[in-house]
């Protein structure tokens, strides 16, 4: 059976610093931040909700979701954008014409068009690093432990424990595109 890589991002550990975004723009070398960190329960970026001692801050790195049903890669007429057997939607630079249907396409706002080179970019969870046996390396790279990476079809491992203990979500399931990068809200905060 080929493996169904998915990407885990475990909210309650998340700890906004943005490190995954540091780490993805330079193991790719890329112009566009790939991962953009928002704040969930603020109006201003690190700023606590409610007040002492019940404040709250919550996170939510957002990326490419590697959609099972990708619309990027149907709304692409060059077929530079692709999905893996094994789960991740890659981009083929050396095919794309810069047109940007496929931004347009994606419910995610995931792909960055870069003016120098007139072609669009896009997380790919570092398949150089999978082929090798590697994980992405915003996950090698999270301060806060909060990204798990690995095989859905493996009940034993990380990424399948996890879904299993915890609520989870996707982002737009009205858009039925079947994300392979699932969230784990934080749980209740416990009184002592």
């Amino acid at each position: 059976m080929k493996p169904a890589f998915a990407l885990v991002i475990d909210q309650e550990r998340c700890l906004g610093c943005e490190a995954c975004t540091v780490a993805c723009t330079l193991e790719n070398r890329t112009t566009e931040h790939w991962i953009r960190v928002r704040t969930l329960n603020a109006l201003q970026k690190d700023v606590p909700e409610g007040r002492f001692p019940d404040l709250k801050l919550w996170f939510r790195p957002e990326l490419c979701q590697h959609c099972a049903q990708p619309p990027c890669a149907e709304a692409c007429p060059t077929g530079a954008i692709a999905k893996r057997p094994d789960g991740p939607v890659v981009l083929e630079t050396t095919q794309c014409d810069g047109c940007r249907l496929c931004m347009e396409a994606c419910p995610y706002d995931a792909i960055r068009y870069n003016r120098a080179t007139d072609t669009v970019e896009k997380c790919h969870l570092c398949v150089h690093r999978i082929d090798r046996g590697l994980e992405p390396f915003c996950v090698l790279c999270c301060e806060g432990q909060a990204l798990y990476f690995g095989d859905l079809n493996d009940a034993a491992g990380p990424v399948s424990r996890l879904l299993a203990s915890r609520k989870h979500y996707r982002l737009k399931p009205e858009a039925r595109t079947a994300p392979s990068v699932y969230y784990c809200p934080p749980q209740a905060p416990r009184r002592l």
